[in-house]
C-alpha cells in the first residue's frame, strides 16, 4: 500500500438482511469527525455492491456492521471478491454481534479487526489511523 493523496476514505457498509444501522451511522460519524472521508452504504447492501463501491470510491478501508449473525459468510465473501478485483489492499475491519470464538476465524480469512459491542468509537478512530494507509503530508 502507497501513500495517498488526501484523506483515509473508508466505506461503512450494512450487508445482509440486518436492519438496525444505529451502530454503523455512529461509527461512520465518528470517522468523518475524525478527518476521515466516509461513504455509507445504507442497508441491505449484498457483497459485491460494498467492493463495487469500495474500488469505485478507491476507499482504504471496508468496516462492514453485522448484527444478523452472517458474519461468517458476510466477511469471507467480501474478502474474496476483494481478491478476485484485484483489491486486496483495501483493509477490511468491522464490528456487530460476533461470538470471541469467531473472531480468530474471521482474521485468519483476513479481516484485520473486529470491535465488538462497547468498543469506544475513539479505539475505532485510533485503530483505522494506525492501520489503514496515512495520508500525505500537506
Amino acid at each position: 500500500m502507497g501513500v495517498a493523496a488526501g484523506p483515509i476514505r473508508v466505506v461503512v457498509a450494512k450487508p445482509g438482511l440486518d436492519g438496525h444501522d444505529r451502530g454503523a451511522k455512529v461509527i461512520a460519524r465518528a470517522l468523518r469527525d475524525a478527518g476521515m472521508e466516509v461513504i455509507y452504504t445504507g442497508l441491505h447492501q449484498t457483497p459485491e455492491q460494498v467492493v463495487d463501491t469500495a474500488i469505485q470510491e478507491d476507499a482504504d478501508a471496508i468496516g462492514l456492521s453485522i448484527l444478523s449473525g452472517a458474519h461468517n459468510t458476510l466477511f469471507a465473501r467480501v474478502l474474496e471478491l476483494l481478491e478476485q478485483r484485484d483489491a486486496e489492499d483495501i483493509v477490511v475491519f468491522g464490528g456487530g454481534i460476533i461470538p470471541e470464538a469467531d473472531i480468530p476465524l474471521l482474521k485468519e480469512k483476513g479481516v484485520a479487526e473486529i470491535f465488538t459491542p462497547g468498543a469506544t468509537t475513539a479505539s475505532i478512530v485510533e485503530w483505522v489511523r494506525a492501520n489503514v494507509r496515512q495520508p500525505a503530508e500537506a
